[in-house]
């Protein structure tokens, strides 16, 4: 799929899965993606935990309340974040995250799987207990889960606004 239209079809799936395991390399070259991306100051803050193991996916759907994307998801991208400063006392953690799920998402939607971004619903005490589920050292912190599949109904993206209300050349408002 050329980038464009991968970015196109991006899309956020909340339903069921197929019962089709995603092959290890489809499962390296979605991360790689996110390893690939950009981070402040080069410091690659974020990891990832590729789960692909049937009772590690329920043990951790179990903490999310049982959510349908998550019981039926083949495999599971967790992004776990150092919170150390990178520049002086800035760290860049937030940030380094989005830029690695985002080409993980778009990586998952160009090999013709869907996932749906889970940061907000996670965090605090489901965050721990994933990442004690894990073994994530205490001083990293799990930030996003992505369950992945092949999408039970194939979903569409949300309609976006058009260009000239989100976007101008010099100042904005046009």
């Amino acid at each position: 799929m050329e980038l464009f239209e991968t970015v196109e079809k991006r899309y956020s799936y909340r339903g069921a899965f197929l019962d089709k395991k995603i092959p290890k390399e489809d499962l390296r070259q979605i991360v790689q993606a996110g390893i690939d991306a950009p981070t402040g100051c080069n410091a690659q803050s974020v990891s990832f935990v590729i789960v692909d193991d049937p009772a590690t996916i329920q043990a951790i759907a179990k903490e999310t309340g049982g959510k349908q994307v998550c019981t039926t998801a083949q495999a599971m991208i967790v992004c776990i974040c150092d919170k150390k400063p990178a520049y002086g006392n800035l760290s860049f953690f937030i940030e380094d995250c989005a830029a690695a799920t985002q080409n993980i998402f778009l990586a998952i939607t160009a090999l013709g799987y869907a996932t749906v971004w889970i940061d907000g619903a996670i965090r605090g005490t489901i965050a721990a207990k994933i990442a004690e589920i894990l073994s994530v050292p205490k001083d990293k912190e799990v930030r996003i889960l992505l369950p992945l599949g092949v999408p039970e109904k194939p979903g569409k993206p949300n309609t976006k606004k058009p260009f000239d209300q989100r976007a101008w050349f010099n100042c904005y408002g046009g």
